[in-house]
């Protein structure tokens, strides 16, 4: 189980108020041991790189007066949010590609989670990802949290997608991973952990094509199982029956009605992947979820997840 120790926050750049930092905090005053945060930022500016005027030294000292700038920016605007309960250092790269820089920094710190400030859209109160956001999801080996400006409420509530139907391996070490976090989360922020699963619909065209078909007994015997199912996964973790829910249609509608009728903090989700080569994707139900949901969203990888972008893997 994950303690979120050694925590890696993505500095805001186009903003002075710092959304990941503050969550960073609010895990980090959570934990039993002092914590640690970097808070990072990758930063490139193409012009000097094309300076032809200016020696290979004179850029270098141009891009380290950058970065002395940013850094002196970042510690500045994290005064309203560190306090010695942590340890605390700021970081600054000079790269072209920020998910890449993000990525590695994960690596070479061997950070806990990752945490990320995301955009709001202010009519549709939805989350907007940008494709770092994707990148990060898709590539990072940690947790990734992307937050928005707002508190998780205390006594609040996490919920967890599951997908307890499936008996592939992946799935199942998956579900297990998902509950531990979202015990851990709650015990920390003193919120209540809600277990959610969906079952699909009977395709309306089986009924067509096979008359002697009973739509009633197959979406009967569907829910069963996937009840079944929950209630193993919720007796394994000591989850309490009511902290569960599962319900018919698809996720990408079942857990944002949910999040909404609970007034959700969080979610937590599994992404899936192609475990142990380098090409790896998020699902595209974790898509679809994640462009319906209006909170905080914490992605888990499945056991045995490869990074395209592990320096040990590179050949």
């Amino acid at each position: 189980m994950s303690i979120y120790n050694k925590i890696l926050v993505v500095a805001n750049v186009n903003n002075e108020p710092q959304p990941a930092l503050a969550r960073a905090m609010q895990l980090a005053r959570k934990s039993v041991s002092k914590s640690n945060i970097t808070f990072f930022l990758s930063i490139y500016d193409f012009s000097y790189e094309m300076t032809s005027m200016l020696s290979i030294d004179e850029r270098d000292a141009m891009r380290k007066g950058v970065i002395q700038q940013r850094c002196a920016w970042m510690n500045e605007v994290a005064k309203p949010y560190i306090d010695d309960s942590v340890n605390f250092e700021v970081k600054v790269v000079w790269h072209n590609r920020p998910y890449e820089a993000i990525v590695s920094e994960v690596f070479a710190g061997e950070h806990d989670i990752l945490i990320k400030a995301t955009r709001k859209h202010d009519i549709l109160e939805s989350v907007i990802f940008t494709p770092t956001d994707w990148h990060l999801l898709r590539k990072a080996p940690c947790p990734v949290l992307l937050v928005k400006e707002h508190e998780w409420p205390e006594n609040g509530h996490v919920v967890a997608s599951v997908h307890v139907g499936s008996e592939n391996p992946v799935h199942i070490e998956l579900n297990d991973c998902i509950v531990e976090q979202v015990k851990n989360l709650c015990g920390r922020l003193d919120a209540k952990p809600y277990l959610v699963n969906s079952y699909p619909v009977t395709p309306a065209n089986i009924t067509i094509e096979l008359p002697e078909f009973d739509p009633t007994t197959y979406t009967d015997a569907v829910r069963g199982h996937h009840l079944k199912a929950m209630k193993a996964l919720r007796q394994k973790h000591s989850i309490d029956e009511e902290f569960t829910r599962v319900e018919q249609g698809l996720p990408e509608d079942v857990i944002p009605s949910i999040v909404q009728e609970l007034s959700a903090g969080l979610v937590i989700l599994g992404t899936t992947g192609r475990t142990g080569i380098s090409a790896v994707f998020i699902g595209n139900t974790a898509e679809h979820v994640i462009d319906k949901i209006n909170c905080d969203v914490l992605a888990l990888k499945p056991k045995g997840f490869i990074s395209p972008l592990d320096p040990n893997q590179t050949a």
